[in-house]
């Protein structure tokens, strides 16, 4: 078995390997990029579910407020 490997191996090996880095490079930037998206999300949807609590807040106690004046005779 002859198991030398010229010089145009090597290079054709390290070219495999610097495009594979770079595909690795590239996929770890959109990977980031996504993730930094679905955080802006995330907290976009936090604070509409906080406005939210607040609004259902005020509400029930509008309602709660209604029931006392009006007294027993809604219940």
């Amino acid at each position: 078995m002859d198991n030398k490997k010229g010089p145009n191996d090597l290079e054709k090996l390290l070219e495999q390997r610097q495009e594979e880095v770079d595909m690795l490079k590239k996929q770890k930037e959109y990977m980031q990029m996504k993730c930094r998206q679905a955080g802006e999300a995330v907290l976009k949807q936090e604070a509409r579910y906080h406005s939210l609590e607040k609004e259902f807040d005020k509400v029930c106690e509008e309602r709660d407020n209604l029931m006392r004046m009006l007294g027993d005779d809604v219940k």
